[in-house]
């Protein structure tokens, strides 16, 4: 199984690793060669362009930032016209749900298969195993990534045929995350700013309320002020809740939450945080606050 996966961020780089401890032969393309460096080391070959890594693969794997970067990859001479007759686009990427059903008919016009699998986890997961993924297309295009998909993480949750669907509950989830992260936010305000540590407040609702790993790592990022290392950074939470609500309008859903979220993202942005994790969202809280960042 030739595999080439463009795009190695803090999610691809990890997750190119274990494919190649898994055995899999891995062809990679970034934007940045360096970036892609140690993953050669350790046994990847390089692609020059993503049209030739995907002129030479059953299986094209993409982990980019949005749908503008992923289109750039399918222009004219792009991956779409290399891609091999009957190979599979296997995208990571939390993309619009709009644009993964126009994906899938791209593919299929060229009789390519399309397979959207966007992950749940930070890069840390991808490292010890953890990885949850979603996925959904064609039955026989779901067959064939599957082992691919077990090397990287111990749940696989089918979605049917329909490969916008995955898109739609990746973004479901994305929207639940930043309500944790909002509501955490809020409440280290108003505690911290009473006197009370937040890594003591979030000891006791984790010990008396719910224990959750969302809570419990990103509430230890957040009382630690680990923010410059970003398993997943502010602009892109304000992209995934953006694009939540536009998949909300066109079901006629109300999504209350959303437009409070989205102006909590936009305020960190307006004040230059938008390569922190997106965790950093606590920051704006403690300045309405009246908490100095640095306290």
């Amino acid at each position: 199984m030739n595999i080439t996966f463009v795009g190695i961020g803090h999610m691809g780089a990890p997750m190119v690793e274990r494919l190649l401890a898994s055995g899999f032969p891995v062809t990679v393309h970034n934007r940045t060669k360096e970036r892609a460096l140690p993953l050669l080391e350790k046994g990847a070959l390089w692609a020059e362009t993503p049209a030739q890594g995907a002129s030479r693969c059953e299986i094209l794997a993409t982990m980019v930032a949005d749908d503008k970067a992923l289109e750039t990859l399918l222009v004219p001479g792009g991956i779409l016209d290399a891609m091999p007759e009957g190979a599979i686009h296997l995208s990571f990427s939390t993309i619009s749900v709009d644009y993964a059903r126009s994906l899938a008919k791209r593919h299929g016009d060229h009789g390519q298969g399309f397979v959207s699998a966007p992950v749940f986890g930070r890069p840390e997961a991808v490292r010890e195993g953890r990885l949850r993924l979603l996925c959904a297309g064609k039955e026989d295009s779901v067959r064939k990534v599957l082992p691919l998909l077990s090397a990287l993480g111990p749940r696989i949750f089918p979605l049917g045929e329909n490969p916008e669907t995955a898109n739609l509950v990746k973004l479901s989830g994305n929207f639940m995350i930043a309500s944790v992260l909002e509501a955490l936010g809020e409440t280290f305000a108003l505690t911290r700013k009473a006197g009370v540590d937040p890594s003591l407040f979030l000891e006791i609702v984790n010990d008396s309320l719910f224990r959750s790993p969302l809570y419990e790592n990103y509430g230890r990022i957040m009382a630690e002020k680990r923010y410059g290392t970003p398993g997943f950074t502010m602009d892109l939470g304000l992209k995934d809740v953006n694009l939540v609500l536009d998949a909300a309008e066109s079901l006629r859903v109300p999504l209350p939450l959303g437009g409070i979220l989205r102006d909590s993202f936009l305020s960190g942005l307006s004040r230059g945080r938008q390569s922190l994790d997106w965790s950093a969202v606590v920051l704006s809280h403690y300045e309405r606050a009246g908490i100095p960042e640095g306290s």
